[in-house]
């Protein structure tokens, strides 16, 4: 699991920029380097950074809608499987 450290804050462009230290097993980082030696290692971890907040977003959405049908699913009246069977019968032609 990566660690990480807020090191110090500066301002480029508008908007605060953090750095942070991660610590990582070597073999891990040996193949991030090689996958994406031509391109900004600082950009590629702000877009995985992002994607792994929106994830965890939608995360906590979905088990919070699950939560609310559960509960809903509690307040509603039980139907027998006999009562299923004639709706089914009645709603055919």
């Amino acid at each position: 699991m990566a660690a990480i450290r807020l090191l110090k804050y500066s301002t480029t462009g508008g908007s605060a920029m953090a750095t942070v230290n991660f610590s990582v097993p070597s073999d891990v980082k040996d193949a991030f380097d090689k996958a994406f030696r031509r391109q900004s290692k600082s950009a590629v971890l702000t877009g995985l950074m992002r994607q792994a907040v929106e994830e965890r977003r939608r995360l906590q959405r979905r088990a919070k809608v699950v939560d609310q049908l559960l509960s809903l699913r509690k307040q509603t009246r039980r139907v027998t499987e006999k009562a299923i069977q004639a709706a089914r019968r009645r709603g055919r032609p």
